[in-house]
């Protein structure tokens, strides 16, 4: 196996797995400024009581995401060297305020918040719960710019010994493919903490335990989840996959695995690419969808592959196609189940309806296959670029890290990983076990003297 390869698996793995714990943060981050919200206008302490018991889980998943975040720092410098040394003085930027700003914000009002209530009063501690929100949501923002800038790189020029320069701070800011793409991608956070927070309380209440607590999490995380359910298809999801069609046009032809240019193009719902003979088997087409949905004209041209270079196709075609449409299945699962639930709870049917309950509690890994299945289209898409037009990903990987080297390095990461997992699916059972609001043990009753 090549070096490049193993870096490639290597980094894969690495982000994939450190992503599922930042998604649920980033969305509880809102979630629990809610309820500190309600909290204060109703003067209900369920709501304060319900924070703080998703801010524990909250906790744990900051301090996972950090150990596994830290690798892929140090990544960019071990594995791609090439990478580094040809963008650092760009992406340097974005990282480096993410890790001084955003970074220090969240975790600083994280521990004000999880220690300080009593000393911070009502108002004081719902500010600590927004400043934490803040602070996710801009480590969002600038990891999202990052990524953005490799993807549709802008405000650049060329250095000295060949490297890249920031040219405008705001040219990289007001990149166009970042508002769109960050947008997309916490309204996503935000659809997994509210299908994880649902679920929990359909768990709940087939458990038979802490149901007020239980319809209070389901009544907020199926509403939360069917809103960004919602807006993930339109306006982010649209909006984004027009710049994908604006900029990344071959990406565009290899998502919908259209081999050939066409007016009028059709939307695939179902097909299995074949590169070699460049066509899409077993198709179900939806007539003209695709020239509407991109260009808002039913008989617009779709540039297909067929109008690109071959050294510029994306390396794996199948494998995007699939990724990007196990995406767009499975959120528009997520908006049928959440609008049906949402459906029952306004009848007042919802809290009585086992089965509707069994499925938001198996609903809760399918955001983050969703979730991971986009950032795999995002990625798989821009490929075989680093930074699309400019640096391909074979120029950017380290050429004195051997193949022996990155795969002694992969198993370690996949052992180290399999304890923290283990160690996550521990404390978060401690938490679901002990519950919102854990009953009080009751006074030894005083003896009496007979």
């Amino acid at each position: 196996m090549e070096a490049l390869t193993v870096h490639r698996i290597q980094f894969a793995f690495t982000v994939v797995f450190h992503y599922l714990f930042p998604q649920l943060t980033m969305g509880l981050a809102l979630l629990i400024v809610a309820m500190k919200t309600l909290a204060l206008h109703t003067g209900d302490e369920h709501y304060n009581h319900a924070a703080r018991f998703w801010a524990r889980i909250f906790a744990i998943n900051f301090a996972i995401g950090v150990v596994t975040g830290i690798p892929m720092e140090f990544q960019f410098g071990t594995n791609w060297a090439g990478f580094s040394r040809y963008s650092g003085g760009i992406i340097g930027q974005t990282l480096a305020m993410e890790g001084v700003f955003s970074f220090f914000l969240e975790s600083s009002f994280l521990g004000a918040f999880l220690f300080g209530e009593k000393r911070l009063g009502p108002r004081l501690h719902w500010l600590a719960a927004f400043l934490v929100f803040l602070g996710s949501w801009l480590s969002g923002f600038f990891i999202i710019a990052t990524n953005a800038w490799m993807q549709h790189p802008v405000a650049y020029q060329p250095g000295p010994n060949g490297v890249l320069a920031l040219k405008s701070f705001w040219g990289l800011m007001l990149n166009p493919w970042l508002g769109w793409q960050y947008l997309h991608n916490m309204i996503a956070s935000v659809v997994t903490a509210s299908v994880v927070m649902a679920a929990l309380g359909a768990f709940y209440l087939l458990a038979s335990r802490d149901q007020d607590y239980a319809k209070l999490f389901i009544r907020i995380g199926v509403t939360a989840g069917l809103i960004a359910s919602a807006l993930l298809i339109f306006p982010t999801g649209d909006e984004q996959g027009r710049n994908v069609a604006d900029y990344q046009p071959v990406t565009l032809a290899a998502m919908e695995g259209l081999f050939k240019s066409a007016a009028g193009a059709p939307l695939a719902i179902i097909g299995q690419p074949d590169v070699q003979a460049e066509t899409l088997d077993n198709p179900i087409l939806v007539p003209r969808v695709l020239s509407f949905l991109t260009y808002r004209r039913w008989m617009a041209e779709v540039r297909g592959l067929d109008a690109f270079p071959r050294d510029t196709w994306p390396d794996n075609i199948p494998l995007l196609y699939y990724s990007y449409h196990i995406m767009v299945g499975l959120g528009t699962i997520l908006v049928a189940v959440l609008a049906l639930a949402e459906f029952l709870l306004w009848r007042g049917r919802l809290y009585d309806t086992p089965l509707m309950l069994w499925v938001l509690m198996l609903l809760a890994p399918f955001p983050y296959i969703a979730t991971t299945a986009g950032w795999m289209t995002a990625e798989l898409g821009r490929q075989p670029w680093l930074v699309y037009g400019l640096l391909r990903t074979a120029e950017g990987s380290s050429v004195a890290v051997s193949a022996g080297n990155a795969i002694f390095t992969l198993l370690g990461f996949a052992g180290m990983y399999s304890v923290l997992a283990v160690l996550f699916l521990f404390l978060v059972y401690l938490e679901v076990e002990r519950g919102p609001e854990p009953e009080t043990q009751a006074e030894p009753q005083a003896q009496t003297v007979a």
